[in-house]
């Protein structure tokens, strides 16, 4: 039997048992034969809730409950696997969790049997165990009897998934890799059958894909008074990191390329779009926000303009309140030793730095933080992404935070705004609450005064009272697709005329 509870045995055996006596509840967890046939080697999680819902279902950012995690090495399918929480191999969210703490809570185990799915409890291919409420049992038998599938994402009969096996993408990792897309055509698409409509592409934030919710968003008539009617496309930003955010890097693999080169191209193959450059929008909120305005400058002579809502930090000298480039930086404490907010509500903190980047570590890759790393750092010699912070103590590595410097966006717009101009000439356009939830409104304001300076025609609007989640409250989706409208007509009306 492989026993992860064999330091506990030994402690008792010394007579160190007044903590371990009182906490020795053990969780037994054993991969079905008929769900997985080989020796695994991976991360096995358990997660405890106290609602109904099942466990593996989160954890929620904002009211994580409870969660412990172990790395296991070729453990066999039908052998028990023991979890112990005084084990210190098993790794815990909260750090303080105990045995006392899960009385009368639900639990169920969680095996990441899929290493290309970013998202644990929920990941297709991933295993789980029905779940168990706990009582006062010191063994509790969590056997793995159930598959992720796959499942069928609700479209409306104008909308179709297109999906292309990305030679870029797979040459890269040495295996297949898709890239995924929902397009929609508006109504009157299959009556006109020579007309050609500009494209909106949408990347949605982390956590997104092609099949996210916001599509009910492109089933709904046209939002502009201009008469527009637009082919609306949904992206994919998810791969088992996280999200790409379609920037080429030393971890993801060429996800811009593969966007321009590969995946944009077959959609203009199956459907009748405007091709031309000032036919092709973009737009996205959060980390779609940051990859639409990063795709533009990196392609700003293939799309006519960007529309970010909300980015991502796009100057690393406000990365969510921190300097990174400043010597000696920590991500857990500010220089006068306090602990670092990294969300608010109502004015209210609601996470913490620290806390939240162990929650991720318990869980493994695929979160929020550790996907800015797989973006933005080097590969180490091991195949993983440079670390930029101490994962115990949030001291920031120099040399890692300076590499990032190639995705500091407005450094990249400083540095090579001679060249870039006249591309992104009327195209820039950024929408930014000035009270946003994870304080991302300080970096947008920074590139706001450097594009000012430069002399650049961006419209960065800073809009008073707004955080992350309802920037869109006041009609901001039909303001969007408004000025998007009137640039199209704009562009078309002048290349007809010429």
């Amino acid at each position: 039997m492989f026993r992860l509870s064999l330091m506990l045995l030994v402690l008792l055996s010394c007579g160190v048992n007044s903590f371990a006596a009182a906490d020795s509840r053990r969780f037994e967890v054993r991969l079905d034969e008929k769900v997985f046939s080989q020796n695994y080697s991976g991360r096995v999680v358990l997660f405890f809730s106290k609602g109904d819902r099942e466990p593996r279902l989160g954890p929620n950012w904002f009211n994580p409950e409870p969660f412990v995690s172990v790395d296991v090495e070729d453990w066999s399918p039908g052998t028990s696997l023991e979890i112990s929480l005084t084990d210190p191999r098993v790794r815990k969210y909260p750090k303080s969790l105990s045995s006392k703490d899960l009385n009368g809570l639900s639990a169920q185990a969680v095996v990441r049997l899929n290493p290309y799915e970013r998202n644990v409890g929920t990941g297709v291919g991933n295993g789980y165990s029905n779940v168990v409420r706990l009582a006062n049992d010191p063994k509790v038998t969590l056997p793995i009897v159930n598959i992720v599938k796959k499942g069928r994402p609700q479209l409306s009969a104008r909308s179709k998934v297109v999906t292309i096996k990305s030679r870029l993408l797979s040459d890269f990792h040495g295996r297949s890799v898709e890239m995924h897309a929902t397009v929609t055509v508006p109504e009157g698409y299959e009556t006109d059958t020579k007309k050609r409509y500009p494209v909106i592409y949408e990347i949605p934030g982390f956590g997104g894909t092609h099949v996210d919710r916001q599509l009910e968003r492109h089933s709904q008539p046209r939002l502009n008074e201009q008469g527009v009617d637009f082919i609306k496309v949904m992206l994919d930003p998810s791969c088992p990191r996280g999200h790409h955010v379609f920037a080429n890097s030393a971890n993801n693999g060429p996800y811009g390329d593969a966007l321009v080169q590969e995946l944009i191209p077959e959609i203009d193959r199956q459907f009748r779009t405007d091709a031309r450059p000032y036919g092709r929008f973009l737009t996205g909120h959060s980390s779609g926000g940051w990859s639409s305005l990063w795709v533009l400058v990196n392609s700003p002579k293939f799309f006519g303009g960007t529309w970010s809502t909300a980015p991502d930090p796009v100057d690393f000298r406000d990365f969510q309140q921190i300097n990174l480039y400043e010597p000696s930086e920590n991500m857990f404490i500010d220089s006068d030793g306090k602990r670092r907010p990294l969300a608010r509500m109502n004015g209210r903190i609601v996470l913490w730095y620290d806390n939240f980047a162990h929650m991720e570590d318990v869980l493994g890759y695929g979160g929020q933080l550790e996907s800015f790393e797989a973006v933005f750092s080097g590969r180490d010699a091991n195949g993983l992404p440079y670390r930029l912070w101490d994962r115990e103590t949030g001291e920031i590595d120099d040399a890692v935070a300076r590499s990032w410097e190639k995705y500091d966006i407005n450094l990249l717009l400083k540095r090579n705004w001679k060249a870039l101009a006249p591309a992104l000439a009327g195209k820039i356009h950024i929408y930014m609450g000035d009270q946003d939830t994870f304080y991302l409104e300080g970096a947008t304001m920074l590139v706001k005064e450097t594009l000012a300076d430069l002399g650049s025609d961006a419209n960065v609007v800073i809009l008073p009272g707004k955080t992350h989640f309802d920037l869109f409250a006041n009609g901001l989706s039909q303001k969007i697709e408004e000025e998007i409208a009137i640039q199209y007509l704009e562009h078309r009306n002048a290349k007809d005329f010429e």
